[in-house]
């Protein structure tokens, strides 16, 4: 199995879980925080969703993002900052975000996975080893940092699960 395979296993095994958590329920429950330390289903569901999406058409492609072109920035009350991912908020900017309906919040979620997809089926060999340069971070491979996509949605699909399991109980894994 190559590497290409096994991170598009790990994604889509972690994005069939997501889809699992999400399925019944509704908008007051992905925008309700335990605490006003902690992220919303909504929000995490936006950031890993934003995380893949610049990663594989700004830094990987050096394509528009489908934030930008799917005009979903817009759909989220949001400018178009590519690098607006959510990383860095603060916890009164995540209180004071309106997030927008679960069915844009899944939308955008959905077109990002089918394109990541899509891109990391078409990857060879020799593309994985090509260095990115993406300051602050040291340059390093497309595959490296494949790596480190696959942990961020796995974790951020994780807190998605668990909060879903706070609020109604058992049902994201089947």
């Amino acid at each position: 199995m190559s590497a290409t395979t096994s991170a598009v296993e790990a994604l889509q095994r972690n994005w069939g879980m997501v889809d699992r958590a999400l399925e019944d329920v509704d908008d007051a429950m992905l925008g309700e925080r335990p605490n006003d330390e902690s992220n919303s289903m909504g929000w995490l569901l936006w950031h890993m969703s934003r995380i893949v999406d610049r990663f594989v058409h700004t830094w990987c492609q050096e394509a528009p993002q489908i934030w930008i072109d799917g005009g979903w920035n817009k759909k989220f009350g949001l400018d178009d900052d590519l690098n607006n991912t959510g990383g860095g908020w603060t916890k009164e900017q995540v209180a004071a975000w309106q997030l927008p309906p679960k069915e844009s919040l899944v939308g955008y979620y959905e077109a990002v996975n089918g394109a990541a997809k899509n891109y990391f089926e078409s990857l060879s060999a020799s593309d994985l080893e090509r260095q990115l340069e993406i300051p602050p971070r040291p340059p390093n491979s497309i595959a490296t940092f494949l790596g480190i996509v696959v942990y961020d949605n796995c974790v951020h699909g994780g807190q998605i699960a668990y909060l879903r399991g706070y609020y109604k109980g058992m049902g994201w894994f089947v």
